[in-house]
């Protein structure tokens, strides 16, 4: 990889903020400090206002295109692909009610995710109320969508994929250069609060775990597939391994699509099921994303003390599962897509979500290679039952 496009990444870029705002805490004076305070306090501001209109422009037309797809394989892709990611999601619950008692023990009282503790508060805050909730714009979005595929309007279906483009604009050309900025401003704060090392030793451990568990997760999902198709699943999970070595260099499903698609066929997956699921897979399928961001969610809620029944947790692994199925196929794109859901259904502040936007980030490719090679075992299980039934025909739909 060569210097420029190096630098150019969004993983650099972060893991540059993350370097800074910890350096520059150590020697910052207070006044200056407060001048990123107040930008992360407007720019969560924006979040939260942006957020639902994120949510409702990116599902409306996920799931009206949905129905445009290949009859009954597309709602049985769909399916496997939805139960695989809550899956993922609350088999991360369940390791951390297990595990984090004791691999963050002493970390309980931590509150770093304050930002306006130790008196570094923002010079002036703006209120964005946003213009609708959260769980608003997903019923919303189910609504129009699922109507849309009833009356088959291609005005309509056309305008809801340009007000997508709209907000997708509004994310590559807005939030993403501007992430860099807050999370600096995160970890300036914690730094200048005094429990930044705490922190991020916590989350260190929690970082290595998220990758650990996303490999556990693959290989459920190919004894699975195995166990539905009579073949080695080992031998399978050898075959996709170029898919995986390059989504951990791309962090991007839609890029991985040509890799994947070879790989898939090598694993004697018809040329036409492999066609029709990866790409549609590579939209609607974050399996590896979902453990990234349910371990990192419950890491924070542990921490924080927050008050989060297991009702709830799983409630909100439901409701997040449709969320990644909208999750814009940029680098970060599926927490971008989860805040909404932290804010409302947890109720993270927005350093918390900086946190998490930092911790996903982080290793934001391994869970995209956890994605793109569980797309494989899912084509495996479809053809087992589709092949000779799906038509040389890919998803309407080109992954976002």
């Amino acid at each position: 990889m060569d210097l420029k496009r190096l630098t150019s990444s969004l993983l650099f870029r972060v893991i540059l903020a993350i370097v800074l705002g910890i350096v520059c805490s150590l020697f910052f004076p207070d006044w200056l400090a407060r001048i990123f305070a107040t930008f992360n306090g407007l720019f969560g501001g924006f979040l939260g206002f942006f957020v639902p209109v994120l949510i409702f422009a990116l599902i409306t037309p996920a799931i009206a295109g949905l129905g445009r797809g290949a009859g009954r394989w597309l709602g049985v892709t769909t399916g496997i692909a939805y139960l695989s990611t809550i899956l993922s999601g609350i088999l991360a619950y369940v390791v951390a009610r297990a595990v984090y008692p004791w691999l963050l023990a002493g970390q309980e009282e931590v509150q770093a995710t304050d930002v306006g503790e130790g008196g570094l508060v923002p010079y002036f805050e703006i209120q964005m109320t946003p213009p609708f909730e959260v769980m608003t714009a997903l019923l919303l979005a189910f609504a129009v969508g699922l109507s849309m595929t009833a009356v088959k309007s291609d005005t309509l279906y056309k305008a809801s994929r340009d007000l997508e483009r709209v907000v997708m604009k509004v994310i590559s050309a807005f939030i993403i250069p501007l992430l860099p900025v807050f999370i600096f401003g995160m970890f300036l704060s914690m730094g200048m609060n005094g429990n930044l090392m705490d922190t991020m030793l916590a989350f260190g451990k929690v970082l290595l775990l998220s990758v650990v568990m996303t490999f556990v997760f693959l290989a459920v999902q190919f004894t699975v597939a195995g166990a539905v198709t009579g073949r080695n699943p080992l031998g399978a999970f050898r075959t996709m391994l170029p898919a995986y070595a390059t989504a951990l260099g791309t962090s991007s499903s839609a890029a991985t699509i040509p890799v994947t698609y070879a790989s898939t066929v090598r694993n004697g997956v018809d040329v036409n099921v492999a066609g029709f699921v990866v790409p549609l897979c590579a939209t609607i399928h974050l399996a590896g994303s979902m453990m990234k961001i349910g371990l990192y969610t419950f890491a924070i809620v542990h921490m924080a003390g927050l008050d989060v029944s297991a009702g709830l947790a799983i409630g909100f692994v439901l409701m997040l599962g449709v969320t990644m199925i909208a999750a814009p196929g940029v680098p970060g794109g599926a927490i971008m897509a989860a805040v909404g859901l932290l804010s409302s259904m947890l109720g993270f502040t927005d350093a918390q979500v900086a946190l998490m936007i930092a911790a996903y980030i982080a290793v934001d490719s391994f869970g995209t290679a956890a994605n793109v090679t569980g797309d494989g075992a899912i084509a495996m299980i479809v053809n087992r039952f589709a092949r000779g039934k799906i038509p040389a025909t890919v998803s309407e739909e080109a992954p976002h």
